[in-house]
């Protein structure tokens, strides 16, 4: 917490504004817009809430495609799956880790021959990377279709002069309790077309008409956000760019004390961007040590240290068993980088003492 959290809270409960609408929601939306450079931004209860709304307003449905990063947490997909749509897995590239602009060619092709192209194409931007975005947006608007960015993990991030989360149709951000800034669970809907958030938040609010009495045409839900908790992520959000810097910091360190180590390669940063170093993550390659990524949070586990492997990619969870997935070459570099791949301790607050720990650690396995 950043320690002005309270202040907003107390503001809720003195005015009694305590469901999931008040002014701290709209003054969070309204800041959330001005911070990221977008018209609009709506307040829900999570980024997963958020990506499903997207779809909705998109009107995917049960006889679409839609085609999404396999290298990602599974709440990217799941909304597919939520409107009974079919999800189609893209592949990552080996400068960002994110979606290949080479896979997605590949996956257009072969559904413009078919005659049926996706419904929209979503795309995640992990552990603050961005995607190379021009090309993407250059594909999809090659062929008319709508972008979500999945951007959960990278907001304070900048794309060429932009911040991550705005480049595509619809942007999403998550303030679960591990995210850059956190709400403990919440989200956040943005883009340019107000009409469209506007039916977000109708969607988001059970879809209650407008009737004095209850009145419902069409299926909503219980996505909004309370005013409490859009008053954390209002002192959360005065903060972001300070725990960019923090998480920033912190890869630095890492990589002047770790890259030395020929087998270690640290996730790279696109030119003209800056991410926000969400968690600092690297690959382990073959070594005359034997050292594996499993070794390593082995080691860092018998001092009560966390890490873990990176996303085991969507195409190979067992509940996705036989969707569709399209490689970026002969190898799938997915597979390569959750094999090879391991997060690191990378919380805003983590000390000097604690990241020379972790540090000192890996170092004696390579020793």
């Amino acid at each position: 917490m950043s320690g002005n959290e309270q202040k907003y809270i107390n503001d809720a409960f003195e005015t009694n504004w305590i469901a999931p609408l008040g002014p701290n929601v709209d003054a969070f939306e309204q800041e959330i817009a001005s911070y990221v450079g977008v018209k609009g931004a709506a307040a829900v209860s999570s980024g997963t809430a958020a990506l499903h709304l997207a779809l909705q307003l998109l009107e995917v449905t049960a006889d679409d495609i839609v085609f999404c990063s396999t290298f990602t947490f599974i709440a990217s997909a799941n909304p597919i799956v939520y409107q009974g749509a079919t999800p189609v897995f893209i592949d990552s590239e080996p400068d960002t880790w994110n979606m290949s602009p080479l896979a997605l060619q590949k996956a257009f092709k072969d559904a413009s021959e078919k005659g049926k192209l996706p419904k929209a194409v979503i795309v995640v931007n992990l552990y603050g990377q961005s995607a190379k975005m021009d090309e993407i947006v250059s594909i999809c608007n090659q062929y008319g279709v709508p972008i979500v960015e999945d951007a959960a993990e990278s907001l304070g991030s900048i794309y060429k002069g932009k911040k991550s989360g705005t480049l595509g149709k619809f942007g999403v951000y998550s303030f679960n309790g591990n995210k850059i800034i956190t709400t403990s669970g919440g989200g956040m809907l943005v883009s340019n077309d107000l009409e469209a958030l506007d039916k977000a938040r109708f969607l988001a609010t059970q879809a209650r008409d407008q009737a004095p009495h209850y009145q419902h045409s069409q299926v909503g839900y219980n996505y909004r956000l309370s005013n409490i908790l859009a008053g954390v992520g209002r002192a959360q959000l005065e903060v972001l760019d300070e725990r960019v810097e923090s998480r920033r910091n912190i890869f630095n360190l890492y990589r002047q004390k770790l890259s030395h180590l020929k087998s270690i390669e640290f996730m790279s940063e696109l030119p003209e961007t800056l991410s926000n170093r969400w968690l600092t993550t690297i690959l382990i390659h073959e070594n005359e040590f034997n050292v594996t990524v499993s070794s390593i949070i082995e080691e860092l586990g018998k001092k009560n240290i966390e890490a873990r492997p990176l996303w085991k990619p969507l195409h190979l969870q067992p509940v996705f068993n036989g969707v569709h997935i399209y490689s970026h070459n002969e190898q799938n570099v997915s597979e390569y980088l959750f094999k090879r791949g391991i997060c690191l301790p990378s919380g805003s607050n983590m000390t000097r003492e604690d990241q020379i720990k972790v540090i000192d650690t890996i170092l004696n396995l390579f020793s």
